[in-house]
């Protein structure tokens, strides 16, 4: 799946998705049950004419893939749930304004917070592009982006949420 996304990307810039109405970057740090930690690098965010490319500049992950959504709330800090600290609960569930309480990915119809699945290299880093075709900058605005410490499945089934695991890091979209 991830290949698709990175063949999209490519003809998004090959055919003049280089013209950006809006772009940003966002800054993201690990995340522990004692809050917001080290700096983990950014993400790009650029509108194109297919939709929302991000470009992550990422370092310190483990290498493989890492479960990657847009979050509800613009918060990164720990959260109590059942009686235990969980690192980055404060950023809610993936964004799902249209209530379709589905985790498909994002090339599906489900959650829109669902983002394709971030690869990190054996030296932690990565820098794979990506689209996202149901968003668009201003989308991001006012919620979170969220990196698991698995890779996601894009299904509820069997772990609910792709299966990413806990929340590694974080970072505040203003």
């Amino acid at each position: 799946m991830w290949r698709l996304g990175v063949f999209l990307v490519a003809a998004v810039m090959l055919v003049g998705g280089s013209a950006r109405a809006a772009e940003l970057t966002i800054e993201l740090h690990m995340v522990d049950e004692g809050g917001i930690g080290s700096p983990v690098g950014g993400v790009k965010a650029s509108d194109s004419a297919f939709g929302l490319i991000l470009v992550p500049q990422l370092y310190n992950l483990s290498p493989g893939p890492h479960g990657f959504h847009l979050h509800q709330a613009p918060a990164c800090g720990p959260k109590e749930k059942d009686g235990k600290v969980v690192p980055g609960l404060a950023a809610g569930g993936h964004l799902d304004p249209d209530d379709r309480r589905a985790h498909r990915g994002p090339y599906e119809n489900g959650h829109l917070g669902d983002l394709p699945e971030l690869w990190a290299r054996d030296d932690g880093s990565t820098r794979i592009p990506m689209l996202v075709p149901r968003l668009e900058v201003a989308d991001l605005r006012g919620h979170a982006f969220v990196i698991h410490q698995r890779g996601d499945s894009y299904s509820d089934e069997p772990s609910p949420g792709g299966g990413g695991g806990p929340r590694f890091a974080c970072g505040v979209i203003r």
